[in-house]
């Protein structure tokens, strides 16, 4: 990383809005335009302190190479996320400008958020609190409203970083479920010996009866679980995706769990967010959908909050930022 040079006083467009007590270190450094171009009344107010910025810290929207265009003076973008497929990383490395983001602070709270939609799949928990909100449960449910056990099962991760190893952890020691994964490297941790292998995608799944999707969104993973993925996983096998909309074919997920070969689906993301009115998977009867809230905890979002104001102001004043997105 190229240390950025420390000035007086920055100009700083926060584009997404910041805990009181983070904009106020901020302010207290720089001069500061709060401008969320996703709300109404503020795209104008965005468009015009572009030029002038010298540093941009927000999230959930896409700063893409006419974004950064319109901002000559740009430094250093601070994301309050892990991900960063909101970024246009080739235009960001052409002008130097260096990439922050919060990888760590979020790893747990996503990981309960995806066990939590694999118990809620499998289970038909939604379902069943729905039955009872509804004035339904008049008597002892059937066979029609049963769910089928999670612990046991053999649940496949297709990624492996720190969320998928807290996936495991949550799965192997709490539920008893043998783990399979597939990532590009091997990861061995002490207290999972004998209870996850890592295997080829094909392997995964094919053999598990809970996939989760924990991959980052690339070239190479966008689109990856199409039609063909689909069929390759067990009859009768849960889908949940915690990660990235873009890497699934919601067509042909339908598809699937409309024609039973998948038995039910978690989703916490989706290729066109907030999810469209018309999207089929708001009402699928096969879904458990929510509305992207992996790490939305109070504890979490202040602390992924406090993070990148951290980047933000140690890359102004010159000093290494707390993480820097390696392919910036």
């Amino acid at each position: 990383m190229n240390m950025i040079q420390a000035s007086d006083r920055a100009q700083v467009l926060v584009f997404r809005e910041l805990p009181p007590d983070q904009l106020a270190r901020l302010e207290a450094a720089h001069d500061v335009t709060v401008a969320n171009p996703r709300v109404a009344g503020q795209a104008a107010a965005f468009e015009a302190a572009l030029p002038h910025a010298d540093a941009l810290i927000g999230s959930s929207f896409p700063i893409d190479a006419t974004v950064i265009a319109r901002a000559p003076r740009l430094r250093v973008v601070s994301s309050i996320s892990v991900g960063v497929d909101n970024y246009d990383l080739a235009a960001l490395a052409a002008r130097g400008i260096v990439l922050c983001h919060t990888p760590g602070v979020l790893t747990e709270t996503t990981a309960d958020t995806i066990f939590a939609l694999i118990l809620a799949a499998s289970r038909r928990l939604v379902e069943l609190a729905n039955h009872v909100r509804d004035g339904r449960w008049t008597r002892n449910i059937g066979e029609d409203l049963f769910g089928w056990d999670v612990h046991g099962k053999t649940l496949g991760l297709l990624g492996y970083g720190r969320i998928g190893q807290a996936l495991a952890r949550r799965a192997a020691l709490g539920f008893g479920m043998p783990v399979v994964y597939h990532d590009p490297h091997e990861v061995e941790l002490p207290e999972l010996v004998g209870c996850v292998r890592r295997a080829s995608f094909d392997e995964v799944l094919a053999s598990a009866d809970v996939v989760a999707c924990v991959l980052p969104l690339t070239a190479e993973t966008r689109g990856l679980l199409g039609a063909p993925a689909y069929l390759r996983m067990k009859p009768g096998a849960i889908f949940v995706n915690g990660s990235r909309g873009a890497i699934v074919d919601e067509a042909a997920l339908l598809a699937a769990l409309d024609r039973g070969h998948l038995r039910a689906a978690g989703l916490d993301v989706y290729a066109a967010e907030p999810l469209p009115p018309d999207s089929p998977l708001r009402t699928h009867p096969r879904v458990t959908a929510l509305p992207h809230a992996g790490s939305a905890t109070h504890e979490t979002r202040r602390a992924m909050a406090v993070m990148a104001t951290s980047n933000l102001l140690n890359a102004l004043a010159g000093m290494p930022p707390l993480a820097v997105y390696r392919n910036a």
